[in-house]
């Protein structure tokens, strides 16, 4: 039942991860999310078999991570009004989506304990969605392809050492998979820490 619970909240939060970029892209002049149905919450538009389902399925029994994807939500890089950071823009739009939902909910955390509410069970709920939007956060900041933070490094990286991310993408899928299930726990403690300042001392 646990499981449960963590993988609908994990499906909730990258659809919102993935809906954001989107609508970042249509913002800033690109309507290809728009015009493929992915401007909707409905999960079922944006489940990635590997990424919303076995990934999460094979971490939580195996070594407890949380992570997964949904569907990359397609857009059009030359259809940027900011030809120089309209992919970084669009890239970092899902991040913060999850930051922002980690701190909505952390901050409903705090008020509910100083009202005095003691349900186990939204305390659970809340907690684990704080904690999985802080994970996805960090997790899609990686600077691996196809994730979003190596489209942010891209952007800032000088034009003459652009021949890389070519190279680099090649090898993004399996670096990804290095990270998850063999690097990951060296960066959990952070995520760790964040949940941590978000929540307070009275959630625990």
């Amino acid at each position: 039942m646990e499981f449960i619970f963590i993988i609908l909240i994990l499906l909730f939060s990258v659809v919102i991860h993935e809906v954001s970029h989107g609508y970042a892209a249509l913002w800033l002049g690109d309507p290809t999310a728009k015009y493929e149905g992915r401007l909707t919450l409905n999960p079922i538009s944006h489940i990635d078999p590997v990424g919303s389902i076995l990934v999460p399925l094979i971490g939580f029994f195996v070594g407890g991570v949380i992570i997964g994807w949904a569907k990359p939500v397609p857009f059009n890089p030359y259809n940027l009004s900011n030809k120089k950071w309209g992919e970084a823009i669009v890239a970092l739009a899902g991040p913060l989506s999850n930051i922002i939902m980690a701190i909505v909910f952390a901050l409903i955390i705090r008020g509910a304990a100083a009202y005095g509410v003691t349900s186990e069970g939204f305390f659970f709920l809340s907690g684990y969605l704080v904690f999985i939007n802080i994970v996805l956060a960090l997790f899609n900041l990686i600077p691996i392809p196809p994730l979003d933070g190596s489209k942010i490094l891209f952007a800032i990286l000088p034009y003459h050492l652009q021949h890389l991310r070519t190279s680099v993408e090649r090898w993004g899928l399996p670096l990804v998979f290095l990270f998850v299930f063999v690097l990951w726990p060296f960066l959990s403690p952070a995520a760790s820490v964040l949940f941590k300042l978000l929540v307070g001392s009275s959630f625990f």
